[in-house]
């Protein structure tokens, strides 16, 4: 089953204190649950997969302001299938933001959260179930901009919160003086 190398990382993961904990819960409930969890036709919701991305001091963060979205977010997005959560998220790294030279921070996941997207015209109203993965840049790369986003920026940790104060958000930067 293309799900127990998710579910093994699931169960070994260990989420910070309060909300994350019940994500980190219904996540486990909804990949068992869900044998089509890495497809974006699964119209409740679906597996998907995100970088964080720090600068080689770690002092920065790495972000995308999002262009459907309007706002700013870590790449990311749909498996479309790939059960392989953290190669996505290396994927999507590169796709959005054009940096290839990537060292990953921890074995194993970084951060679970689960996220509302709004109706659409081609989707109704669903849930991302987000795995995400920290990395760091290796050495010194051009960013680049693809269709996805509308800017894509080094954030100095202390000032993520200007553009995006949510929990979700503000979670990853917390946990990031512990890498």
């Amino acid at each position: 089953m293309k799900r127990n190398a998710l579910l093994a990382q699931l169960e070994t993961y260990k989420p910070e204190v309060g909300n994350e904990e019940q994500m980190h819960r219904d996540t486990i409930v909804f990949v068992k649950e869900n044998p089509d969890c890495f497809e974006r036709t699964l119209l409740i919701g679906h597996v998907t997969a995100s970088g964080w991305v720090l600068s080689g001091d770690k002092s920065a963060v790495l972000l995308m302001h999002h262009r459907k979205l309007d706002r700013w977010f870590q790449p990311g997005g749909h498996c479309d299938g790939d059960p392989n959560v953290k190669e996505v998220a290396r994927k999507e790294v590169i796709e959005e933001t054009g940096i290839r030279n990537l060292n990953l921070l921890l074995d194993g996941i970084f951060d679970i959260d689960i996220h509302l997207i709004p109706e659409n015209k081609e989707f109704p109203a669903h849930y991302h179930y987000d795995i995400r993965f920290a990395f760091q840049m290796v050495d010194q790369q051009e960013i680049l901009i693809n269709s996805e986003s509308k800017d894509v920026k080094w954030v100095p940790l202390g000032e993520v919160e200007n553009l995006n104060n949510s929990e979700s958000i503000m979670r990853m930067v917390r946990k990031t003086t512990f890498l």
